[in-house]
């Protein structure tokens, strides 16, 4: 695969990421696999120095907007880390359907381990102006609306849609001046 011309630029700036799951499995359909996602979400703020200003998580994907000094070590330990939490989830709860097809997808190079929960890369982008920030936090929000899983933003519980709202949430952000 030839390299990614999506790159982190320059840290004094936020990016919006995607980062997606092998084969678009819809893994975070699954609330306990959601729920390691929110809770990296948090570590990254609360430890690492990680500002998250907005966030949603897809059943195959998440989008964020995030801002750190050393933002490609972050999310590749954020990624690292979820992929092995939720590899370690399905064990214990012997879901070995989806084992078994984190296991088939698995990319042939990656000798340091049995399974593959992410696509590689993140596709950062960064955010340079104030029109952009709103733009893709707009877009972040909409996202479950567009595929149709809600109505309404506010409804889909993972993302940072209520936040925004002041409404009660699942875990806390940095909140952009919309």
């Amino acid at each position: 695969m030839p390299p990614s011309r999506y790159r982190v630029y320059n840290t004094n700036y936020p990016y919006f990421i995607t980062s997606s799951l092998v084969e678009g499995y819809p893994i975070f359909s699954n609330p306990l696999a959601a729920q390691v996602i929110l809770d990296a979400l948090e570590f990254i703020q609360n430890k690492r120095s990680t500002t998250v200003y907005a966030y949603v998580i897809m059943e195959n994907h998440i989008h964020m907007i995030v801002q750190n000094d050393k933002l490609p070590q972050q999310i590749q330990a954020f990624k690292s880390w979820t992929a092995r939490a939720i590899v370690d989830l399905f064990s214990v709860n012997r879901h070995t359907f989806q084992l078994y097809k984190l296991r088939k997808s698995k990319n042939p190079s990656h000798t340091d381990s049995v399974h593959q929960l992410w696509q590689k890369g993140f596709c950062p982008k960064q955010i340079f102006s104030d029109e952009m920030m709103i733009q893709k936090i707009e877009y972040i929000h909409n996202n479950p609306v567009k595929r149709g899983f809600v109505d309404n933003p506010e409804d889909w519980r993972y993302s940072s849609m209520r936040n925004y709202l002041g409404l009660e949430s699942l875990i806390p952000v940095t909140l952009f001046e919309l």
